[in-house]
């Protein structure tokens, strides 16, 4: 397992109590005190089946690997068993963490309609698998919490009328207004279900296989706190709340985020806190970034997110947000710990290096990065530019004028992708996501496909390596995998482009033989994150600066830290030589540690240029 810093504090059973009965009357009222009293049954039952010793958190060896269990195959052994000897054989020590997307019995959506939740997919292992894996990294789990399959025994319940999951879901009358919720496809909201009982029609947010669950009925949240502690005793290090946004329904609001939403996600924070110290929760909310940012709970601390009248922290004022000083560049951090969530996905870097790298203008991206905040200890973000899922480009909302997504979204066409519609309260569509792997999302420019897409590509993912946060990384961004167009027209579904199973003899010889962006993506990549892994400046709590530069070069400082060691990560996001006009490169030596730390001194012709989608790591101890 990678080593970290300092432990993650453990709650203790009285702060648990207090804690949870406070989150428990905020979602359910006066029935708080039964459902505590069911709660600490179950989680007593379970506490001996788990180490409740404190378990660190993280450090710059932190580095996540995102892929389906089955996206290497054999055609013999179980796909588990090919993934734990890929990770064994290719990358062993470059990421310290996995991400396998739902590894359950499933009936759609490529795992996220489940069927059961304490079962492994028989056609990629077994439980076993999971646990040896586990063994190897930080293992991070989905809990798909607001949806199951029709195929769900909850579901065949609900059809006889029988419990326990007769009561599980959502019925509503088809005439009710429901124009206000918040939607993220066009599919229609309500879907017609035959019952013993006559026609009903039950809440499915995402299509008419997958059923949204009733947290409005104890037994759902109980059932869920079961299932998550279940997931911990196989090893789940993270555990992953799936389109969490979503959880709670109330007619006449838009029914994304609300109160009870935050609340459920506090009260299993405070059962991980408490059962499994050290166990991280992640938040997967594919929302406009300042919505995504909530689930923090920065605001509700009184830890202000910046807004358009407040362009990020600045040193004058920081005692005001909890920052004291301690000495001229360290400042010590007294503001309370946040009690949601861990981690957030970082949802609008994926399309924002897009726009960025297409257009060859930094400036937005340089924007959005001075605005975020200064992030208490015990938070941090997910950074990723792919993922499963298509680009979010709801994220970009507020960030980007209309004419310039429009240009993106035409762009991603000319380059081979589709863009994914959701419907909105007056019953239009607008787009939602762009379907296209990052590979080819890179092919060129807005003057079209060139030369540069193996160098552009890296330089998206070198980029957000850099990022202050976890870094998290596709498996087809490890392989520049192509459009799966073939996958596309299989399913039936937008989102297969980027969903390719390899067969593990081809990887491999594109792995191997030379000159193929599947290579040169594979070696880039594996080296960069082990230099990553090994520096101290990428640790998720090292400060982050963004630098002054021209529109063609986007630059930020990590650091400094406590022994005054910073770097400088510097990109020419163009297709052209921009001048390296860098203030901060005149501060004293700096070492290149993408040159083995040799001291940086750069061509006599280079001084001031910097190449195409060239990417600078320099350190200053």
């Amino acid at each position: 397992m990678p080593s970290r810093a300092a432990n993650y504090p453990a709650l203790s059973e009285e702060a648990f109590i207090e804690r949870a009965n406070a989150r428990l009357e905020e979602v359910y009222g006066p029935r708080r005190d039964e459902i505590m009293r069911r709660l600490m049954t179950l989680l007593m039952h379970q506490r001996s089946a788990l180490d409740t010793l404190p378990r660190p958190t993280w450090s710059e060896r932190d580095q996540i690997l995102i892929t389906y269990g089955d996206t290497i195959i054999d055609g013999e052994r179980p796909p588990l068993e090919v993934l734990d000897d890929f990770l064994a054989t290719r990358l062993n020590g470059t990421f310290s963490g996995l991400h396998i997307l739902p590894f359950f019995p499933w009936s759609s959506d490529d795992g996220f309609s489940v069927i059961h939740y304490r079962e492994v997919n028989p056609s990629l292992g077994d439980w076993q698998d999971i646990r040896r894996l586990a063994s190897r990294v930080d293992l991070m789990v989905d809990l798909v919490i607001n949806h199951v399959s029709r195929d769900s025994l909850w579901f065949t319940d609900y059809l006889s009328g029988t419990q326990p999951g007769r009561d599980y879901f959502i019925e509503m009358d088809p005439e009710t207004d429901l124009s206000m919720v918040t939607r993220p496809r066009n599919s229609p909201l309500l879907v017609p279900v035959s019952t013993r009982r006559g026609t009903r029609y039950l809440w499915a947010t995402f299509s008419e296989d997958q059923i949204d669950l009733n947290f409005a009925n104890p037994d759902v949240l109980l059932e869920f706190v079961g299932i998550l502690l279940y997931y911990v005793q196989q090893g789940a290090r993270i555990i992953r709340l799936d389109a969490v946004t979503y959880l709670w329904k109330q007619v006449g609001t838009n029914c994304v985020h609300l109160p009870q939403t935050h609340a459920i996600v506090r009260l299993l924070r405070a059962i991980l806190d408490f059962m499994a110290p050290g166990t991280l929760l992640i938040t997967e909310t594919n929302v406009p970034h300042h919505e995504n940012m909530s689930y923090f709970g920065l605001e509700r601390l009184g830890l202000e997110r910046p807004g358009p009248e407040r362009p990020g922290l600045e040193r004058q004022g920081l005692e005001r947000q909890g920052l004291e000083r301690q000495g001229p560049d360290r400042l010590e951090d007294k503001r309370p710990m946040p009690d949601e969530a861990h981690m957030i996905y970082q949802f609008t870097l994926p399309p924002l290096l897009v726009h960025t790298l297409t257009s060859g203008d930094a400036t937005t991206l340089s924007d959005w990065a001075r605005s975020l905040p200064t992030l208490p200890p015990g938070c941090t973000y997910f950074n990723f530019t792919a993922s499963h899922d298509g680009i979010g480009v709801r994220a970009l909302e507020g960030l980007l004028p209309q004419h310039e997504l429009d240009i993106m979204l035409e762009l991603m066409h000319r380059f081979g992708g589709y863009v994914s519609m959701k419907t909105n309260p007056d019953g239009s569509d607008s787009p939602y996501e762009i379907n296209i792997t990052y590979y080819d999302a890179m092919k060129g420019t807005r003057r079209g496909a060139d030369a540069w897409q193996v160098e552009r590509f890296l330089c998206s993912q070198n980029l957000m390596l850099a990022l202050q946060g976890i870094p998290g990384v596709y498996f087809h961004s490890l392989t520049a995998t192509l459009n799966d167009h073939g996958g596309v027209e299989r399913s039936g579904k937008l989102r297969s482009i980027n969903r390719r199973r390899w067969p593990k003899e081809e990887l491999d010889e594109l792995i191997d033989s030379r000159s193929t962006p599947t290579r040169e993506a594979f070696t880039s990549l594996k080296r960069r994150l082990n230099i990553r892994a090994n520096e101290p400046c990428f640790h998720p709590e090292a400060a982050q600066r963004v630098l002054d530069t021209p529109p063609g070069i986007f630059a930020i400082e990590r650091g400094p830290l406590p022994n005054g060691r910073r770097l400088l990560a510097i990109y020419n996001i163009s297709d052209t030589r921009q001048p390296l006009e860098i203030g901060e490169l005149d501060e004293g030596d700096w070492y290149d540690v993408l040159k083995d730390g040799k001291r940086w001194s750069p061509h006599p012709e280079e001084r001031d240029i910097l190449r195409p989608y060239r990417s600078l790591w320099l350190v200053q101890p």
